[in-house]
């Protein structure tokens, strides 16, 4: 508004201008003289504070080797149990912050960054993600482990084993008999799985080895570089039918027999277009694509006018899935579209 008055003040003058937009003339004389030069003042220091000499006697101090894993209020209690006053609890972290010392002051272990796993899928059999989780028993401390094999392209549970125990031994009994009932040829197959110790035995990964299947594993700490596997054990526990609790080992291989058979053969997977795990796993997923397409054309042309987005397509099918997918392979995709 000031700059407006300014602009209509050239032509009408100050005052009709002011009066027409309302502003006050000494609004616009304010406006139109510079900023008062206003130099700051130096920070004046209180005859209170501990001189340059007294900062270096307790840093001094709190550097000594009996007190460097200690809080400066224990300094301060210690310091004056042996008849000692250097300053109060607020002025050692003021110091120390000073110093820059208000971290750890101890030396400290650090875990080395380690690259992310980065594991790609354009065809069943390529990679298999698998891992353990626990089934509650009939008492608290009582549980069952759940080995779940899941092929990362198709989300089809290659092989499952529930037992009363984790060992390697077991692990490598359940992925030698998966790699024998899907056909898999040497050094076509990528493991992947986290840390665990039946993942990481020796006699494990000897099995690896001579079965030329290529071993990935997660980062330490990092769960979501298994996410296929945590997912599926999502959807196994919140599942409607789950129990929450089995009676017996028995019980609980009862119900996941029929369970991972409706989850492969009927569960529509979200992530396949709405697709089933088994119907990818197969080979079947183009055919039902093309088929899927036909019935939205013959839909389309009957009724055009209720598609008002235009031409109707089924849900795509991924033509690759990934771990910890390269952040340049998104941007290049996103460039390209």
């Amino acid at each position: 508004m000031i700059a407006a008055a300014e602009e209509l003040a050239e032509t009408t003058g100050i005052k009709p201008a002011c009066r027409a937009l309302g502003v006050p003339r000494s609004s616009l004389y304010r406006s139109r003289k510079p900023p008062p030069k206003r130099t700051p003042r130096p920070a004046r220091q209180s005859h209170r504070a501990l001189s340059p000499l007294e900062r270096q006697r307790v840093l001094a101090h709190l550097h000594e080797e009996r007190f460097v894993d200690q809080a400066p209020a224990s300094i301060y209690a210690r310091l004056l149990e042996e008849g000692r006053y250097l300053c109060s609890i607020r002025t050692m972290y003021r110091v120390l912050e000073n110093a820059q010392e208000t971290r750890e002051r101890r030396a400290q272990r650090r875990h080395p960054r380690r690259a992310p796993p980065r594991l790609l899928a354009t065809a069943p059999n390529q990679v298999w993600t698998w891992d353990i989780t626990k089934l509650a028993g009939p008492r608290k401390w009582t549980t069952y482990p759940l080995y779940v094999i899941l092929d990362m392209f198709s989300r089809y549970v290659v092989a499952w084993m529930i037992a009363d125990r984790e060992t390697a031994k077991l692990a490598g009994r359940l992925v030698r008999e998966a790699c024998m009932k899907e056909g898999v040829a040497r050094e076509q197959l990528t493991l992947h799985q986290d840390r665990g110790a039946p993942m990481t035995a020796k006699t494990f990964s000897q099995l690896l080895v001579d079965l030329d299947v290529l071993a990935s594993y997660s980062r330490p700490r990092v769960s979501n570089d298994n996410p296929y596997s945590e997912s599926l054990f999502k959807t196994v526990k919140y599942a409607p039918s789950y129990p929450g609790r089995f009676d017996s080992i028995e019980d609980a291989r009862a119900y996941f027999g029929p369970f991972f058979r409706r989850y492969n053969a009927e569960h529509r997977h979200s992530g396949l277009g709405l697709l089933t795990p088994e119907d990818v796993h197969a080979g079947r997923a183009q055919e039902l694509q093309r088929k899927r397409a036909r019935v939205l054309e013959g839909a389309h042309a009957a009724y055009p006018e209720r598609f008002v987005h235009g031409k109707p397509t089924p849900p795509t099918i991924p033509s690759e899935v990934w771990i910890n997918r390269p952040t340049q392979t998104i941007e290049t995709e996103a460039v390209a579209q």
